[in-house]
């Protein structure tokens, strides 16, 4: 049943016209086989009082077993008449059921007759048969014509001439695996049926919907004015999916993201258009899905270089392509503490790689809790080399830090390498510590029994929930260069930098600003009190072979460009 009962138009004839012009008895029906017209006729001999809310079970009570629901369900969901014979104790007569179907109006005339067993058993063959056919062409849960049949109606569209356009959107349901996760398969079975009505409300007769497997949906639209048509439509669906589901009285939100393309332009083939379709889906989801895009080349070489770079990054710790560049973190007045780790890739063909493009391809892949026990011990074995006094800072993504094992991994390395867990400082976000599990306590306890030093990274730009600092053992806040950027004109950030140093050195915890650009703002955090510093001011990233002259160099240019307001170089 929809969610909201549809006011559907009566285009029947009227009362007095087919009252008169036939012995037959007319009836009009929604999809959900609720009655909305019907003649006067049909009132008399069925004996209906009023016909709100009369379903057709109710009326044709016959139909309601299994073979002839079957043919029923059927005419619905292909607009293709039929006829169906039926034994009854009233005197013959012939009734004319309508439906409104996605393919328009359909009709089953029902002939009542007490012709017995022959009649029946042709019948009822007949009804089997449509049976069978509903079952191999829709989809049990949602009603929905299923792949087969999407492939076969698409088979017949193309190739398009290109005087009406063929429209293909793949859609895909965002956020949907967490209501299975955290509610169970039927939960997640009644969204699935949410959905398709959803769906085909939005549609009604301006397309034909499809599902094709798990949360995967497809729309083919046959209209004149394509593109436009098909963009509107996929805006209505977005539109349509941003409306919360309530399951068992609870909310959930389940989005869509769709990617849409077009006949002929986009591919005049089936496995051409799904391609392109699923290209677009991509950019959708890309751009942060409950989007919808319609399909450009651009979006192509997009996905094919990403395809590249996910191939090359499963050989590319084999390869030596991985380096470390390693920024210095600065005590006021200018005295260096250590220095972050910071990995890099080396592109064989497309040069150095930035980190945001390649670490959540890696995290997606599993591959980063291989990639990142090569940075920890890399930079652990670099370590080494420094001043005894001096720490080294490596970053853990969110993959590594929930993989089982981290801490004896951890714990493993410094043994092998020989380096003092002291020195050892492991930077995570605040997105890893969403869930205040017993396990990611577990962890940071551990790791702080060891001895190594854990700092919250970018603190103040997810979450910034006051609980992780009282539930989790953090050495060290780091300050988003966000709220350092504009520090000296904006009084919003400076009073936010100091609410956090007062309140990390509340709690014993040390501050280090991310993102320092001027003297100016050096001598402002100076004053307040942060403990270390980090950004281009005080120096970019450098590579290892850089770290010794820039040790031995540090005090003269540090004070030169402090009290001068010069930028120094690396």
């Amino acid at each position: 049943m929809p969610e909201n009962r549809v006011n559907w138009p009566k285009l029947v004839p009227q009362k007095s016209e087919f009252d008169s012009s036939s012995e037959a008895l007319f009836s009009l029906w929604s999809p959900d086989f609720t009655l909305i017209d019907c003649s006067e006729k049909f009132k008399d001999h069925v004996g209906l009082a009023s016909q709100a809310g009369v379903t057709l079970w109710e009326a044709y009570p016959l139909l309601a077993g299994s073979a002839l629901a079957a043919v029923v369900q059927l005419v619905i969901d292909t607009g293709q008449p039929r006829t169906i014979q039926l034994d009854a104790t009233a005197p013959e007569r012939r009734d004319l059921l309508l439906f409104y179907t996605q393919a328009g109006l359909a009709i089953i005339d029902i002939n009542t007759t007490d012709a017995g067993a022959n009649a029946r058993t042709a019948s009822f063959g007949d009804t089997e048969r449509a049976r069978l056919v509903h079952q191999a062409t829709h989809d049990v849960l949602t009603g929905l014509p299923n792949r087969r049949q999407f492939s076969e109606e698409l088979e017949k569209l193309l190739p398009a001439d290109g005087k009406t356009g063929v429209a293909l959107m793949q859609l895909d349901l965002d956020d949907f695996k967490p209501v299975n996760d955290t509610l169970g398969h039927g939960a997640g079975d009644t969204v699935l049926r949410l959905a398709a009505e959803r769906i085909r409300r939005a549609l009604g007769q301006n397309g034909t919907a499809y599902r094709l497997a798990g949360d995967e949906f497809a729309v083919i639209q046959v209209a004149a004015q394509q593109p436009a048509e098909a963009e509107k439509l996929a805006e209505e669906l977005v539109a349509e999916f941003k409306k919360p589901f309530t399951i068992d009285g609870i909310s959930l939100f389940v989005g869509a993201s769709i990617g849409v393309a077009h006949a002929p332009r986009d591919g005049n083939a089936g496995e051409q258009l799904m391609k392109a379709a699923d290209v677009a889906l991509y950019a959708a989801k890309k751009d942060g899905r409950r989007c919808a895009r319609t399909f450009d080349p651009g979006m192509l070489l997009v996905l094919e270089q990403r395809e590249l770079l996910r191939r090359s990054l499963r050989v590319a710790l084999q390869r030596d392509e991985f380096f470390i560049e390693y920024q210095p973190l600065v005590r006021p007045p200018f005295i260096i503490a250590g220095f972050e780790a910071l990995l890099r890739w080396r592109h064989p063909m497309l040069g150095i790689i930035p980190p945001m493009s390649f670490i959540p391809m890696a995290e997606a892949d599993g591959l980063m809790s291989e990639i990142g026990q090569w940075l920890l011990e890399e930079a652990c074995r670099e370590a080494l080399t420094w001043p005894e006094h001096f720490t080294v800072a490596v970053n853990l993504s969110p993959a590594e830090f929930l993989a089982p094992g981290l801490t004896d991994r951890i714990s493993q390395t410094l043994d092998i390498v020989g380096f003092p867990a002291e020195r050892l400082e492991l930077e995570i976000t605040e997105n890893v510590l969403l869930e205040r599990t017993i396990n990611n306590l577990d962890t940071l306890n551990t790791l702080n029994v060891l001895g190594i030093q854990i700092s919250l990274d970018d603190f103040g730009t997810e979450y910034s929930s006051l609980s992780y600092l009282k539930n989790f053992p953090f050495d060290n806040i780091k300050i988003d260069k966000y709220f350092i950027k504009d520090l000296l004109e904006d009084e919003k950030s400076q009073t936010i930098v100091r609410s956090i140093i007062a309140l990390a050195h509340g709690l014993d915890m040390s501050v280090t600003a991310e993102g320092v650009e001027t003297a100016q703002q050096v001598s402002w955090l100076q004053a307040e009190g942060c403990d270390r510093l980090q950004g281009f001011y005080l120096s970019p990233p450098i590579s290892t072979d850089l770290i010794d002259d820039f040790i031995g160099q540090r005090t003269p240019i540090f004070a030169t460009a402090a009290y001068h307001g010069d930028r120094p170089s690396p």
